[in-house]
């Protein structure tokens, strides 16, 4: 079969494609209400297994892939959040080794899909929340796929983190990301933004043992001469909850500002 041919056929599928709902959970009033989708079939790829079918493209992958993720680009314009989850999927399904793609699908669902859903005044309160979770747990479940196929993948540790620290409000889940996208980081810049990251959160949470963790990435940080702000209020908070010794505190003064001691940073992106 010359090229032409598989081109031909790879914008069959895509139009095939473009006409399956996306895989989401929720409950069958939902569905019928068009606020959720049943879950994707798959065919083809299922029966041939995720190596049968993309041997079976070969050479076009990227290229299928990089027009099922212009399709999801246009979805997000046009606000289809359902079409936005159907076209990563296949997308992710197709390139499965590049983390950008799971990153981006996470984030339009668990930060773009969820905000406009809260947002949306012409639903009841509940539906509203309940559309709210599913979307930020669809961005959570991305991440863990991605992560099965990327295991090492600082990009997605790091997305991770924010998902849990920011949406899901999990301090400990996202500390414990926030090391693992450190430890598989080069050494430098973002591998240290990473453990402070992590230092921050676990300094948030609320047992003696998530403390200790956060105190020395914090330590660690300052002692290598990152004495801004939020390493110097993280470590004055921590101090006394772990009875740390007067002469080993550190001996920089809280920051003032107007309204008191800022608060221990977070990372706020997107």
């Amino acid at each position: 079969m010359n090229k032409r041919k598989l081109q031909a056929i790879a914008v069959i599928m895509l139009f095939g494609i473009a006409k399956l709902p996306v895989e989401q959970r929720g409950t069958a009033a939902l569905r019928d209400m068009k606020l959720r989708y049943t879950p994707m079939d798959l065919g083809m790829m299922e029966n041939l297994g995720q190596a049968g079918f993309t041997a079976a493209l070969g050479g076009l992958r990227a290229l299928v892939a990089s027009i099922t993720y212009m399709q999801a680009y246009g979805a997000f314009e046009n606000v289809e959040w359902g079409r936005v989850d159907t076209y990563f999927t296949w997308t992710t399904r197709l390139q499965p080794r590049d983390a950008s793609y799971w990153d981006e699908a996470s984030w339009h669902m668990a930060f773009n899909a969820a905000s406009y859903y809260q947002r949306d005044q012409t639903r009841p309160p509940g539906m509203r929340e309940e559309l709210f979770k599913a979307h930020i747990q669809r961005g959570v479940d991305i991440l863990r796929d991605g992560l099965e196929f990327n295991p090492d993948n600082s990009r997605l540790w790091g997305r991770m983190g924010d998902v849990l620290a920011q949406r899901v409000g999990d301090l400990k889940g996202a500390a414990e990301a926030y090391v693992r996208a450190a430890d598989f980081s080069p050494p430098g810049s973002r591998a240290d933004m990473f453990k402070r990251q992590a230092g921050y959160k676990f300094a948030e949470a609320d047992d003696p043992d998530s403390w200790r963790r956060g105190y020395d990435l914090l330590k660690e940080a300052y002692d290598h001469g990152m004495n801004v702000p939020g390493v110097i209020v993280g470590l004055k908070t921590l101090e006394p909850r772990l009875n740390i010794p007067l002469p080993q505190r550190i001996p920089d003064a809280l920051p003032k500002t107007k309204g008191g001691p800022p608060p221990i940073p977070g990372i706020h992106k997107h």
